[in-house]
């Protein structure tokens, strides 16, 4: 006999909704939403938040989930991102066989108006945009990631019923300068805009949208925008008092555009520069003027020297977060002059930047105590004594990146080890001159370490690793290219780090079905696998590993050439969360393929 279901007598519809909007999940949003036909109607009422796939027929699905969806507020539409129709709409609620077929051919009337030759579109267009802002008058945040079938029309028609938004993504797409002002006479809530690869633009559009919502806006990004010039930043930085962040790409901004950003934005915090013909002066007027500056990230400025950054560690007391890449007049001078200057810095990039080596890390190590991640990236000049001072300074680093470092050894890692105990993460990468003895102390002095990558430093063996696996509770771990690593090693992974989820053993030649079968053992919460590249794993270890890791859902096993067809249709069949594998095509069998074809990823396409 069925039970009475006191839930849905008892409770009424506001508490209902007020518990399905505090599930953090959209895969506990629509396990609701499958309990009955009221909960389904309640959830389409609660649910704020759309992401979207703009190929495939995104127009119609956008019209779709508008009808169905009318409380949302942020929508994200993404190029990269396939949209499907699902093929059973309809069936299931008793409507006509025939109902999609129906509703398709009324949208194809309808673009019909928008000059549309073909129905079948594989990309979102203004037609599709003119329902979103139909369909979500409430609309607070869009995005629109590489849509380049939208233009000025269908921004307008969005601007112009949406009037409550606040942030507008319209990176890669072909908006004119005409959308773009009825975006600023419109859209008076406005704070954040993304304007990165919008090539169409140009100075006339930006300024009719800090005219029109300079008050509001708090956050600004362009990119390979060749149009713009300083005349748009010296309307921001004339109309847009309130500017907290700005992101800036172009070789055609030269120090006019920057001064004037520097000299009308006090409040900025956040200021991300690649700009070849930018010089000293705009960073000294930045030092001077923008005394709240948090985040400073300058990328391949071939004019900055040391005394840019010495104003900015002069000014900008507040500054925690430093990139420097590609910066090849930068000193040891300059870094020295922003260390002492900043002492609250938190995160630190030097990458490329071959003039900074040793002395200037130094003098972070020394200065910066709060420092809690620092990455060194193609720094030749940068060796174990300045690690030194950062284990003896830095207490509280979480994460540390190394690439391309040569003149670093196990001497600083171990200095790291010993003396930032709190460390979290450690990425290291062709750093040849670390090997074992670095990595043996890690795994005795960092026991929050969990997540490790040694890529490609072949002078790492078992020992250390059998050091981490006991004294890390690793989830992630990366020994790509370790060539000297083998079971002994893994084998102490696996019985030494069960929260494992992420593991990458890729061209680890001496690497067997027994490592493999220690895996499927004692890590049972692995979900994705890198074997590429390993020439002893055979079918039977993939047996072992999948046997007791129900978790997996990705598996790469390009160029094994000891797995075949029976191998990768074990991994297919015993995964139930399985979700890619990449394997060669001739290993994939006519069964497992049309079991499993849309988890399959090939190598090579036929030709």
């Amino acid at each position: 006999m069925r039970s009475h279901d006191w839930i849905n007598t008892c409770l009424p519809d506001e508490l209902i909704l007020e518990i399905l909007r505090r599930l953090d999940s959209k895969d506990s949003h629509d396990a609701c939403s499958l309990v009955c036909r009221r909960w389904l109607a309640l959830e389409r009422l609660c649910r704020a938040t759309l992401r979207i796939g703009a190929s495939g027929s995104p127009d119609l699905v956008v019209k779709l989930l508008a009808e169905r969806f009318v409380n949302v507020k942020a929508v994200y539409i993404d190029e990269r991102l396939s949209s499907s129709l699902p093929v059973s709409v309809g069936k299931k609620r008793g409507r006509d066989e025939n109902s999609l077929t129906s509703l398709m051919l009324s949208y194809a009337a309808e673009k019909s108006e928008y000059g549309e030759e073909e129905f079948e579109s594989f990309c979102l267009t203004d037609a599709g945009l003119t329902a979103v802002a139909n369909g979500f008058s409430k609309l607070e945040k869009l995005s629109l990631i590489w849509c380049p079938n939208v233009t000025s029309l269908g921004i307008m028609s969005l601007a112009q019923r949406c009037s409550y938004l606040k942030s507008l993504d319209l990176q890669g797409s072909y908006v004119g300068d005409q959308g773009l002002a009825v975006v600023g006479k419109c859209c008076k809530l406005l704070a954040d805009v993304n304007l990165r690869f919008c090539e169409s633009l140009t100075d006339a559009g930006l300024v009719d949208l800090a005219t029109g919502c300079g008050t509001s806006l708090k956050s600004l990004a362009m990119a390979a925008c060749a149009k713009i010039t300083d005349k748009s930043l010296e309307a921001v930085g004339s109309l847009c008092k309130s500017l907290e962040s700005l992101t800036l790409d172009s070789e055609f901004i030269r120090n006019k555009g920057i001064l004037a950003i520097a000299q009308g934005c006090p409040l900025l915090k956040v200021l991300k520069l690649q700009c070849m013909n930018v010089t000293d002066d705009a960073l000294m007027a930045v030092g001077i003027s923008c005394l709240s500056l948090e985040m400073l990230a300058l990328y391949s400025f071939q004019q900055l020297t040391d005394n840019g950054l010495r104003s900015i560690g002069k000014g900008c007391k507040k500054l925690k977060n430093l990139t420097l890449s590609d910066c090849y007049f930068l000193s040891d001078k300059g870094l020295e002059a922003v260390a002492s200057g900043c002492t609250g810095l938190t995160h630190l990039e030097v990458n490329g930047c071959h003039n900074i080596g040793t002395i200037g890390l130094e003098s972070v190590g020394k200065s910066c105590p709060h420092l809690t991640e620092l990455a060194l990236l193609y720094c030749q000049r940068i060796g174990n004594f300045s690690l030194q001072e950062v284990g003896r300074g830095c207490k509280y680093l979480q994460a540390l990146h190394l690439v391309d470092c040569s003149s670093i050894g196990d001497g600083g890692i171990c200095s790291i080890a010993r003396g930032c105990r709190n460390l979290k993460k450690l990425h290291i990468r062709r750093c040849y001159e670390v090997g074992n003895k670095g990595i043996v102390a890690v795994g005795e002095h960092c026991h929050s370490l969990i997540d490790l990558s040694l890529r490609f430093c072949d002078r790492v063996r078992d020992e250390a690793l059998i050091a981490i696996g006991q004294g890390c509770p690793l989830e992630h771990l990366n020994v790509s290219g370790c060539n000297k690593i083998g079971d002994a090693g893994i084998v102490a992974i696996a019985r030494g780090c069960p929260q494992l989820t992420h593991l990458d053993v890729s061209v680890l030649q001496n690497l067997g079905d027994m490592a493999l079968a220690e895996l499927g053992e004692g890590c049972p919460l692995l979900k994705d696998i890198v074997l590429s590249h390993c020439r002893r794993i055979t079918d039977i270890g993939l047996s072992h590993l999948v046997k007791s890791c129900q978790m997996l859902e990705s598996c790469h096993m390009v160029y094994c050439p000891s797995i075949t067809a029976a191998g990768v249709a074990t991994v297919v069949s015993s995964c139930p969360n399985i979700k890619k594998v990449l394997v060669e095509k001739w290993k994939v069998s006519p069964r497992t393929k049309r079991r499993a074809g849309s988890v399959l990823s090939y190598l090579c396409a036929d030709f």
